[in-house]
């Protein structure tokens, strides 16, 4: 049966266990996909530590290098990186299995808006993680490298390295999503583009404090992480305005097609 425009949009219901026990398969999915792309990455765990650890090695002095202050380090650490790596890989995948369960209680409109923004959200996260690596982490470790005292051989833990490494992927993948979250404030209605706009000043203020805290204290890195956020700052605003602008001729047509009926 067709729906007439006057009628509110049916959502799919369904029983308390009902969505238990599908919100239980799309976990088991995730997780399947997580163990098999983790399964080959095992026998691969040391070049990927090699791999993520490639920024370092090529800035230490040499006679340098990363070392094990563990008994089990040299084993588990590549492992943890492993099963870290299989789920970055299989991230698409999860999230779509977190989009499936959650689609159904979408209207259409809301469905329409939010598939854009998790499509960009994962692009995004992605690109920041790449900008850490391929051009924060050279930057960042030259000047590091650079600053030891004379006397000081600059020898990392790899634990601790991976634990850095990671923490700095995560802090770039997320400062990425800043049009994310600026689409989302104004289109949530919490915050107005033209207050975007008047604020600039207040939030490069507060990206340069955030940067001070998520990267390591030195300009270079805080500078890296703190120009992209900005940027992409601005970028949310431009997405912003167009969706205010499509809603507001949208909303004009509605009016008009109802008025005339």
């Amino acid at each position: 049966m067709s729906q007439s425009p006057g009628e509110p949009e049916p959502l799919a219901e369904g029983t308390l266990i009902s969505h238990l026990l599908e919100l239980r398969d799309r976990l088991l999915r995730a997780l399947l996909a997580v163990f098999i792309i983790f399964l080959p990455l095992v026998f691969f765990s040391n070049q990927l530590f090699t791999l993520i650890a490639h920024p370092l090695l090529e800035k230490l002095p040499e006679g340098a290098s990363i070392i094990a202050t563990s008994v089990v380090a040299p084993f588990m650490t590549p492992l943890k990186l492993a099963l870290i790596a299989a789920l970055f890989v299989a991230m698409p995948y999860v999230l779509y299995q977190v989009w499936a369960f959650v689609a159904p209680g979408l209207y259409r409109h809301e469905r329409r808006f939010a598939m854009p923004l998790f499509l960009s959200s994962v692009v995004l996260f992605y690109v920041g993680v790449a900008f850490a690596y391929y051009v924060v982490f050279p930057l960042m470790f030259t000047f590091l490298t650079a600053t030891a005292p004379e006397g000081v051989r600059m020898m990392t833990d790899m634990a601790n390295y991976l634990d850095f490494a990671l923490l700095l992927f995560f802090a770039f993948g997320i400062a990425f999503e800043m049009p994310v979250a600026t689409v989302l404030l104004v289109a949530t209605g919490l915050v107005k583009v033209e207050s975007l706009r008047k604020h600039r000043g207040y939030v490069l203020l507060g990206i340069f404090v955030v940067a001070a805290f998520l990267t390591p204290p030195d300009a270079i890195s805080q500078t890296f992480m703190a120009v992209p956020m900005y940027v992409l700052y601005e970028l949310g605003i431009v997405l912003s305005q167009f969706l205010t602008r499509r809603r507001t001729t949208d909303r004009a047509a509605a009016d008009t097609a109802q008025s005339g009926d």
